[in-house]
């Protein structure tokens, strides 16, 4: 029985249900040991191995659970700062929402898996969440979930009519431009093109006048071009001009892995920034600085700084 086929699939599923790449892929893995060791009493003729499969990792992901608190971005913590200046602490002990790195499977839908909208999942009940996942993204049929939840048709339509109200216009699918939009890849690629000059004008002009800028685990962000703006001015002020920008995607949108000039002349991994563009202007930009998320994404830490373009 061969199962690998199902790893890609699997793996973001459970991200939908978890909000962690790394959790994510722990859950699989658990999930495939588990099928292993339980395949001499698999019966085809009550499920494909695909339905199995997704059966052990839901219930993998439930255990997972148990207990834990919703994983959030900035955003869903308080209100917006007005201040530039203030202190970049990072919360250390807040489980914050991660990117999942695109390049590593080859999904055919990524819609699902944009960075609103697995916010959104987070405040759902765990249950809540298989149910969303398994019905709306996988499109298994009620009785299929009921079988697979130890539960009945009538709960199983229950839970998805008050998760889909929980999660209704996040995201919205007909404004969200995806990583594969030549638009949405223009606009990156002029944000890219600023960024690196360090010309913070032309970066206001491309955002949305709403725009909203937040950088976990730095409880910090910012709404509107104008705050946002401020606040590039003082990254400009403490690390300098001359950064290196490589383009690639993430949760199926635009993203930038961004490297700080260093004195040695190279330039260090400084963050991974992941957009939301609409109606050709940067709408969102979550900016992710933590270690672990560099390696889901298989980052060099360094690039020459004569370096540039997409990320290889």
């Amino acid at each position: 029985m061969d199962l690998e086929p199902y790893r890609g699939e699997l793996v973001a599923s459970c991200y939908r249900m978890l909000g962690s790449f790394h959790e994510a892929e722990d859950a699989v893995q658990e999930t495939l040991l588990r099928a292993w060791r339980a395949r001499d009493r698999y019966d085809p003729s009550r499920a494909s191995v695909r339905t199995w499969l997704y059966r052990i990792a839901t219930n993998v992901c439930l255990t997972a659970l148990e207990g834990r608190a919703r994983r959030p971005l900035p955003s869903g913590l308080g209100v917006p700062s007005d201040d530039p200046g203030a202190p970049l602490v990072p919360a250390l002990d807040v489980p914050w929402l991660e990117p999942f790195p695109d390049a590593r499977f080859d999904l055919e839908a990524r819609a699902d898996l944009r960075l609103a909208w697995i916010a959104a999942v987070q405040v759902l009940s765990a249950r809540q969440r298989a149910v969303l996942v398994l019905r709306d993204v996988l499109a298994f049929t009620a009785a299929e979930v009921a079988e697979q939840l130890g539960t009945t048709v009538a709960a199983v339509n229950s839970s998805l009519q008050r998760a889909r109200a929980a999660v209704a216009g996040v995201g919205d699918a007909g404004t969200v431009t995806e990583s594969d939009d030549p638009g949405a890849r223009a606009v990156v690629a002029r944000y890219r093109r600023a960024f690196e000059a360090a010309d913070v004008p032309a970066l206001v002009r491309l955002l949305a006048d709403d725009a909203v800028l937040e950088m976990p685990p730095v409880p910090l962000w910012y709404r509107g071009s104008r705050d946002y703006g401020r606040f590039m001015e003082r990254v400009f002020a403490l690390r300098g001009p001359g950064w290196v920008l490589r383009e690639l995607t993430a949760n199926g949108q635009p993203a930038l892995a961004a490297y700080a000039p260093a004195p040695d002349g190279t330039h260090q991994l400084h963050t991974l920034q992941v957009f939301t563009v609409t109606d050709d202007r940067v709408a969102h930009n979550v900016v992710f600085a933590d270690p672990r998320v560099f390696d889901a994404f298989q980052l060099p830490l360094e690039v020459p700084g004569d370096e540039s373009g997409p990320a290889r």
